[in-house]
C-alpha cells in the first residue's frame, strides 16, 4: 500500500470515528517526530502495540479486503500467560461496504465484536476439527449479546449496531459491512497480532508500504524501524 493511501484512511476513519462519538487518546495525534522524541515516555503504548493499524493482508486489494483497526489499550502477552496482570485488550475498527476481513481464528484471543454504529456487520461461522482446524462440516456455539446460540458451519450473523457477538479460540470467522460501512468495537483478552492470527488462507497480517510521502501517524507496523 502507498503511504499515501494510508494517510487517507486514517483521515476518513478518524471522521467516522468522530462522527459516532468516539474520540482518541492523544497520542492517536502526535507526528512521526514526536513519537521519537517520546518513546521512553510511550513506552506502554509501544511495547503493548497500541496505535493505527491498517492492513490489506499482504494481498494489495485493501478495497476488496482489508480492514482499518486502531489499538486504545492492550496487555502483556507474557502476563497473560502468568495469570495476572494487564490480561485485555480494547479496539476500534472500521470494515468497509462488502471489505472481506478474511477467513481466521486465535489460539488464545477470546473477543466481543460489536456493532458500534453504521451498517449491519456480518460475520461468516464455521467451527474447528479435533486439532483446531478450518473445518467446513463443523459448527459450534456462539454468544450474541450473552444469550447463547449454536451456529451451523457457513452460517452468516447479521449484527445490527448496538449488538454483538462473542467469538472463542476455535471459532472461525470472517466479516464484512452489509449496506455500508461498520464500525466495530472489539473487547478481548490480550491481542497479539505476531502470533496469534490462524488465516485459514496462507496470507499476511500486516501490508507492505510504498513510502511515497511522509506518514502522518506511525503504524503499529512502524514501530520497529521508527522507535528502535
Amino acid at each position: 500500500m502507498k503511504r499515501s493511501r494510508i494517510n487517507a484512511i486514517m483521515a476518513e476513519a478518524d471522521e467516522m470515528m468522530r462522527r459516532h462519538g468516539f474520540a482518541l487518546p492523544p497520542w492517536a495525534r502526535w507526528s512521526p517526530e514526536t513519537f521519537v522524541a517520546r518513546r521512553t515516555e510511550a513506552a506502554e503504548v509501544i511495547d503493548h502495540r497500541c496505535g493505527w493499524d491498517i492492513t490489506d493482508y499482504g494481498a494489495g486489494r485493501f478495497d476488496e479486503m482489508g480492514l482499518f483497526l486502531f489499538t486504545l489499550r492492550n496487555g502483556d502477552p507474557a502476563e497473560l500467560r502468568a495469570g495476572g496482570g494487564f490480561c485485555y485488550a480494547e479496539k476500534l475498527l472500521i470494515s468497509r461496504r462488502d471489505q472481506l476481513s478474511p477467513m481466521h481464528t486465535h489460539i488464545t484471543k477470546t473477543e466481543d465484536i460489536i456493532n458500534r454504529g453504521g451498517a449491519t456487520l456480518v460475520i461468516e461461522l464455521y467451527g474447528s476439527d479435533e486439532a483446531g482446524r478450518f473445518a467446513e462440516d463443523a459448527g459450534g456455539r456462539v454468544a450474541c449479546d450473552g444469550l447463547y446460540r449454536d451456529y451451523a458451519p457457513g452460517e452468516r450473523l447479521a449484527l445490527a449496531p448496538g449488538e454483538s457477538v462473542t467469538l472463542r479460540p476455535g471459532d472461525w470467522h470472517a466479516f464484512w459491512g452489509e449496506g455500508g460501512d461498520v464500525l466495530i468495537g472489539e473487547v478481548s483478552t490480550v491481542n497479539d497480532d505476531l502470533t496469534d492470527n490462524i488465516f485459514r488462507e496462507p496470507i499476511g497480517r500486516f501490508a507492505e508500504i510504498e513510502e511515497d510521502v511522509a506518514p502522518t501517524h506511525l503504524l503499529v507496523s512502524d514501530y520497529d524501524t521508527w522507535l528502535s
